[in-house]
């Protein structure tokens, strides 16, 4: 059995998978990438060309799709090099939310090709016109947002079968698309990933933090409006005043993942720590930047309480691994966090929009922290009960595979496999 995985940033998501099908007994697993990536046993790791940026004249809702179209271009040579190496995948994984998954099957028709679609935006119950609230959408933005799926309705006709992380995230899709989509999460790797016994975490002060010691924690690859650091900043003053034993550490990169970058200049962090002045203390709150997974599990098991919020978007995997190691888990009450987090049962939900409300329900998990150990272990029960790599997760994904290596209708789909995604005619 071939294998081609195809992801900008691969492993990302394939980092299980993809060594998993390489132990197979004549397997041969290939992983095409731009990034270097890390290597992982079994795979060998290709990269193409980075592809050029599209003309700053082209019409601004085709922008995205100009991009994706020359990234799959830069894909499609590098997977025709491939060809004529003699390679012909029996089985294509690819994540195509750049474009990477354009023209694959123009170059391989006969491969199996199951595609991981992330997000499909919609100008009402997502991202767009969230925040602030209880604003109407510009026409021009909606308008906008609607072509942003052009290349993933492309890819749904090019895929044999489709798969995506979460319910929510499958519920994004028209009915169509999702009548030939699996949900499989990556998983949590529930046996690495607990609490740790006798954590502790060095700041750049000096000072070190220990188990026992009053640890409020944030987490997001970028520190941005999308994953509520706005809110969560403007909650601090608050919860600092109240509980004055209490530190915070605030772990993630200035740069943003998802929405875009101040419009006045400079960054998140700048902008809020401007706006809240003297009324935040500085000495005990900590920003970190991007660390190690490793400290980063030392964080999160000093957490008395973790605050994640989100808009309506892709649910972030420091959530679920913050809830396999037994965190208090304070988020916000929209949809990809009411998938996993149900209220006072595993977890506290609040209003993202509501800092006050967020800066109470902290307080209050500080102050009574045994009153919310039920929580803290039924967190770790939900992971290893429903995302546990091992156990659950990367089983599905392989039996999702031999599915569609096997044109077999996977569990729950309602039509076979063959001919690609599409409408019925």
């Amino acid at each position: 059995m071939r294998a081609l995985f195809v992801h900008q940033n691969f492993p990302a998501q394939y980092r299980h998978v993809a060594p998993a099908l390489a132990r197979r007994p004549g397997a041969q697993v290939i992983a095409l990438g731009e990034n270097a990536g890390e290597p992982l046993p079994g795979v060998q790791h290709l990269r193409y060309k980075a592809p050029p940026t599209g003309a700053e004249t082209t019409h601004r809702y085709l922008r995205r799709l100009e991009n994706a179209t020359f990234r799959g271009q830069q894909v499609a040579r590098a997977a025709l090099a491939l060809k004529e190496r003699g390679f012909t995948p029996d089985l294509v994984c690819c994540h195509p939310g750049w474009g990477e998954g354009l023209f694959l099957r123009d170059v391989w028709p006969d491969a199996r090709m199951l595609y991981y679609y992330e997000f499909y935006y919609t100008s009402v119950g997502g991202d767009t016109g969230f925040d602030p609230p209880g604003q109407p959408v510009p026409i021009d933005e909606a308008c906008r947002v609607r072509t942003l799926n052009a290349n993933h309705l492309l890819c749904l006709q090019v895929s044999d079968w489709g798969h995506t992380a979460t319910e929510w995230q499958a519920s994004r899709f028209p009915d169509w698309a999702r009548e030939r989509m699996s949900v499989v999460h990556e998983g949590v790797d529930t046996q690495a990933i607990r609490r740790l016994h006798r954590p502790e975490f060095a700041l750049a002060d000096g000072r070190v933090l220990r188990a026992g010691d009053e640890v409020v924690t944030f987490i997001g690859r970028g520190l941005e409006p999308y994953r509520g650091f706005p809110s969560f900043m403007r909650a601090l003053p608050t919860i600092l005043e109240q509980r004055p034993a209490a530190q915070v550490v605030v772990v993630g990169g200035d740069d943003p993942h998802y929405g875009s970058k101040p419009r006045e200049g400079g960054t998140w962090r700048e902008i809020l720590l401007a706006e809240l002045g003297e009324r935040l203390d500085l000495s005990r709150v900590h920003f970190t930047g991007k660390i190690p997974h490793a400290q980063l599990q030392a964080v999160l098991s000093l957490s008395s309480a973790h605050v994640y919020l989100t808009y309506p978007f892709v649910l972030s995997w420091s959530m679920l691994e913050a809830m396999a190691n037994e965190c208090l888990v304070i988020g916000s009450a929209t949809p990809p966090v009411q998938e996993v987090i149900e209220d006072g049962r595993n977890g506290l939900l609040v209003d993202f929009h509501a800092p006050e409300q967020l800066a109470e329900a902290v307080v209050q998990a500080l102050a009574r922290p045994e009153a919310h150990l039920p929580l803290r272990r039924a967190a770790r029960r939900t992971i290893v009960e429903r995302y546990d790599l091992h156990s659950r997760c990367l089983p599905q994904l392989l039996d999702l595979i031999d599915d569609v290596l096997a044109g077999r209708r996977p569990a729950g789909a309602r039509r076979p496999i063959g001919g690609g995604l599409g409408p019925e005619p």
